[in-house]
């Protein structure tokens, strides 16, 4: 047992308080109140177990982030958490049965929050932070985006030796998340002609049909053999059965593993053409969160983060995933990213959302003995 390991151990139990209680917080990305209410007992917690005092973000929109530095060293690591959730105050409730601790937020991703901020009061109370500063930074609208985070995120990342992203681990495997696809958003409305649907059927030019038309073309956009999937998720049109519809509406989902398949589909959904003669086609919409590829800097981490696993007794792989992450901002400007360095369980999104208790101080010093072998 290595001494980081040890340290995890004996205070299992207080970790384990403290992500009951930062979940007991309820934080959903779109109220407000909520958010900064869990901020403020983030800070406190931080105050409390590192000393540190928070520098925060202020947001009119979102919540607030709060960025915590610990260390005063010339070599820069930056830890990346966020403390929304998708889960509306009192939808889920909080329970533990066998070893399981069932409650929101909790796996995705306040558990792997905790076990960072951990990490690093074992650095501390070990004397093993040597010449590093710690840049913690705390975000509020993950789940919806980070379209405001996104430009703190990367400012916060600039001459950082790596990103470690306390994401949970891969449900089933454990597995790290060494690549995430990237993911766009494009909406597109369909403009034709309306007229009386049994006077004039002629007359019209129906936005409905021309949507027909497009659906089919934008399907054909996706190819799994390069790891691109295309859905359209939304598709309204019309008022009344006896109306030719002048206005449809498409909302496309789009996820991607590389930067050359954003453009090819971003290039052929803003160059479709109508079918119908006086049809017209609007889009808007862009590439949302660029891929997190696996490049040759995260490889050497995740190396270095299976020899540290190694030490504490286990072995780690790697997997690349679908959904994305703020590690897919971080990877994209060439910064070496690690995630799914948070919690073990399962359930992000669902109702039997919960973290695996037993595994808590393990995760925990590894996120530890990975910044002290950095």
């Amino acid at each position: 047992m290595t001494a980081v390991s040890h340290y995890m151990d004996e205070n299992k139990k207080n970790i384990f308080d403290d992500i009951q209680e930062l979940v007991a917080h309820q934080s959903p990305s779109t109220d407000k109140l909520a958010v900064d209410k869990c901020g403020a007992f983030l800070e406190q917690l931080f105050t409390e177990r590192l000393g540190t005092k928070a520098q925060r973000f202020p947001r009119q929109e979102v919540g607030d982030n709060r960025l915590f530095t610990i260390g005063s060293g010339s070599r820069k690591v930056l830890l990346i958490a966020h403390f929304d959730t998708v889960w509306d105050i009192g939808r889920l409730g909080t329970y533990i049965e066998d070893d399981k601790f069932y409650g929101p937020g909790g796996y995705d991703m306040k558990a792997g929050l905790v076990q960072g901020l951990w990490a690093v009061k074992a650095l501390l109370d070990l004397d093993l932070l040597g010449d590093r500063k710690i840049l913690f930074l705390c975000t509020t609208d993950e789940e919806t985006g980070s379209h405001h985070s996104r430009p703190l995120i990367e400012e916060t990342a600039q001459g950082c030796e790596c990103a470690l992203v306390l994401e949970p681990a891969v449900e089933g495997s454990d597995d790290l998340k060494v690549g995430r696809k990237g993911s766009a958003n494009y909406f597109l409305t369909l403009r034709g002609k309306s007229s009386h649907a049994g006077n004039n059927p002629l007359g019209g030019i129906s936005a409905a049909e021309e949507m027909a038309h497009q659906i089919l073309r934008i399907n054909a956009l996706q190819d799994m053999s390069r790891g691109t999937s295309v859905n359209v998720g939304v598709a309204q049109s019309g008022t009344r059965t006896n109306v030719i519809p002048d206005t449809a509406h498409i909302a496309v989902d789009v996820r991607i593993t590389t930067r050359e398949e954003a453009q090819r589909i971003e290039q052929a959904i803003y160059n479709l053409q109508p079918v119908l003669d006086g049809a017209r086609i609007e889009v808007e919409g862009q590439l949302n969160r660029p891929p997190m590829e696996f490049g040759e800097g995260t490889r050497k981490l995740f190396k270095l983060a299976q020899s540290c696993a190694l030490e504490l007794g286990f072995e780690l792989e790697g997997s690349e995933v679908g959904g994305g992450s703020d590690g897919n901002f971080t990877a994209a400007m060439g910064i070496p990213t690690l995630d799914g360095l948070g919690a073990l369980g399962g359930g992000a999104h669902a109702e039997y959302e919960h973290i695996r208790i037993k595994t808590i101080p393990q995760r925990a010093a590894l996120v530890a003995e990975l910044i002290a072998a950095l």
